[in-house]
């Protein structure tokens, strides 16, 4: 029989229920800064993608030039992140009966943000010693989804071919950095109504559904 499939994680909106936290701290801090922002924004445009670029974005839109205080925005929010992860994060809803059912399986955690982040989200939700350790951050590989390179280098790491993975991912660059990588993608669609799963995703609405896809997905790649 096969091994079983390598499963790799992104982490904010598919593993822990962070999103709406860093939407609330971005709307609180960038207007501070002369970036108007709201959570809103963040759920509706910009889930997923890099912090750094995402002011890049707001200082083209508005006029607004960040680069003699952007390692201060960053330092600030990144430090009242922390405390409210610490203090209010949750995992996702199913997530942890998920892992445990999937415990015979390898997994990562690849994610877009830094790994200090990863690490306080697991510790934060008692997640952690589902991936011992196995955390592939953007930050430090200077790769950043939708780069398919970020995903490869983390199934490369943990001894597996691409075909062999399977990406679970919440957001649209995580699901498109999946796909280009050749990989199994399973699209964790938490607002179906507005988004759409790409072709060649399988979309699943709740983490209670996880396990059954994966075994599916086995066993089409040992048929």
């Amino acid at each position: 029989m096969q091994s079983p499939l390598c499963l790799l994680f992104d982490n904010d909106g598919t593993l822990v229920d962070s999103e709406i936290l860093l939407a609330n701290v971005m709307a609180e801090l960038l207007p501070q800064f002369g970036l108007p922002f709201s959570a809103q924004q963040y759920m509706e445009e910009f889930r997923g993608i890099r912090f750094y670029t995402i002011v890049q974005l707001l200082e083209e839109r508005h006029g607004v030039w960040m680069e003699e205080r952007f390692a201060a925005l960053e330092a600030e929010m990144r430090a009242l992140m922390e405390k409210r992860m610490r203090a209010q994060l949750k995992p996702i809803p199913g997530m942890p009966d998920a892992l445990q059912a999937l415990a015979a399986h390898p997994k990562a955690v690849v994610s877009n943000g830094p790994e200090r982040k990863i690490r306080c989200a697991l510790e934060s939700t008692g997640l952690a010693h589902h991936f011992e350790g196995r955390l592939f951050s953007a930050y430090t590989l200077n790769v950043w989804k939708p780069d398919p390179e970020l995903y490869l280098r983390a199934a490369a790491a943990m001894g597996h071919e691409p075909a062999s993975c399977i990406v679970i991912d919440d957001a649209a660059v995580g699901v498109e950095a999946g796909l280009a990588a050749g990989m199994q993608v399973i699209h964790l669609n938490h607002f179906p109504e507005d988004e759409s799963t790409p072709q060649g995703a399988v979309e699943i609405r709740h983490a209670d559904e996880l396990p059954e896809v994966v075994a599916r997905l086995r066993r089409m790649a040992q048929a």
